[in-house]
């Protein structure tokens, strides 16, 4: 519960931004927050969390908020990872070879969606894999 209380602003501004499927739960010392929403509120939420956490030092937190409802090929995504570079692999799984690296807030262009949580980018240097779409949020 201490976490829930910590990370209160966050798991509020979810809620009042109506992320659907909405779960937060702890579990192990680290608080989960899971749910869909469009890439404004995503990147809204990302950068609450910053604010709270700045650089995302403490670790105890994980956000799984998904925006893939309505992106198309061609979408223009903005890379969210926490810190570090966007791993780019050969295949839809972390099984895959990594091919490729794209920065944190590098724009990437999706070629096609292997499934909800894998999709198909290319970057502006041509650099072209897989991705988690965890990591990845339409530019509005």
């Amino acid at each position: 519960m201490a976490l829930q209380e910590k990370y209160k602003e966050l798991i509020d501004a979810a809620n009042t931004a109506g992320v659907s499927d909405l779960n937060v739960r702890e579990q192990d010392g680290v608080l989960y927050i899971d749910g869909a929403t469009t890439g404004t509120v995503k990147q809204q939420l990302w950068d609450t969390y910053e604010r709270l956490d700045p650089n995302y030092a403490s670790g105890d937190l994980v956000m799984n908020i998904n925006s893939v409802a309505g992106v198309t090929e061609g979408t223009k995504l903005k890379v969210t990872t926490n810190s570090s570079n966007l791993n780019i692999r050969k295949g839809p799984s972390t099984n895959d070879d990594i091919v490729g690296k794209a920065a944190r807030n590098e724009v990437v262009t999706l070629v096609s969606k292997a499934s909800d949580q894998w999709w198909l980018i290319r970057t502006d240097q041509g650099e072209e894999g897989y991705s988690f779409t965890q990591y990845l949020t339409p530019l509005a």
